[in-house]
């Protein structure tokens, strides 16, 4: 496995379909490989294990065949839909959310549905998705059906820790491989609603931050200057912010976890409730 390869968590469900269409348009951007890993768990075989997939009890042969039939044949699909992308398919045992995130470390982005065959028919998201995005070694990219969009900026949420930086150079890349704008937002909300900050500290606050935003910008500003950029300040929970600006957006972007978060969490609370409610993909990114 290659670290400049797209990993796909495929288990041949709908989200799963929707996570290998978002992988393949980004591959044919970006001209990276792309490998779906359907990962064969077979404590769970007495269940639903994939169309046309008869469920069986360890070790049945039968059924891993039909596993890696169903693998190879979406690999095989992908490919003749995507020419010039490599396609390949690759089945593994144990238990998804583990073996994703070991394989994420030999990738260099991994893409997966939120929710698969497993999952709870009232949850947004399972859990399989939240697990990886908190412990991929690459980025994570959560994808559901309908969020997919052809249009709209890339948004990435900045709040000046070390994984939003990281996060905003994901997102410049993203922006300048689609050559659509890049928006960057920072959001902060008072610890108490009945609290009003003075105007004087208010402004020396607002331009503090934006201060910081163009610093980190500057770099990037340069290596892509043709990615139109806009900074948006706003005095809202980050959370809500973002989840807001997705609604016209077709990325966004966050850090695993920003300043908030509690010393320990791996996937702070933005992160996670992004991938529960946004409207379009949600990419979590850290340092590898």
């Amino acid at each position: 496995m290659s670290t400049d390869e797209i990993l796909v968590g495929y288990d041949g469900s709908a989200d799963a379909g929707f996570a290998l269409d978002w992988a393949l348009a980004e591959a044919q951007r970006s001209g990276r490989p792309v490998r779906l890993a359907y990962v064969f768990e077979w404590l769970t075989v007495a269940g639903w294990v994939g169309p046309g997939v008869a469920p069986g009890i360890w070790p049945d042969d039968d059924a891993r065949r039909q596993v890696d039939e169903l693998v190879q044949k979406a690999a095989s699909d992908a490919a003749a839909g995507c020419p010039g992308v490599a396609v390949h398919g690759e089945v593994f045992d144990g238990p998804p959310a583990l073996v994703l995130e070991e394989r994420s470390a030999e990738a260099g982005l991994l893409v997966l549905g939120s929710r698969g065959h497993g999952g709870f028919a009232g949850l947004l998201a399972g859990s399989t998705a939240v697990s990886v995005a908190a412990h991929g070694h690459c980025p994570v990219v959560v994808v559901r059906e309908g969020q997919a969009k052809a249009a709209g900026p890339v948004v990435v949420g900045f709040d000046g820790s070390d994984q939003a930086r990281t996060a905003l150079g994901f997102a410049v890349e993203r922006a300048a491989q689609r050559d659509t704008p890049l928006r960057v937002l920072r959001a902060s909300a008072p610890p108490d609603d009945r609290w009003r900050p003075s105007e004087p500290y208010a402004e020396a606050t607002l331009a503090a931050d934006r201060v910081e935003i163009e610093e980190a910008l500057a770099g990037w500003r340069e290596t892509f200057p043709d990615v139109p950029v806009t900074v948006e300040i706003a005095p809202a929970r980050p959370a809500a912010a973002l989840v807001e600006a997705s609604r016209e957006a077709q990325l966004v972007v966050v850090g695993s976890r920003g300043r908030g978060g509690l010393r320990g969490m791996l996937l702070g609370s933005v992160g996670q409730q992004l991938i529960q409610h946004a409207h379009c993909p949600v990419a979590v990114v850290r340092e590898r």
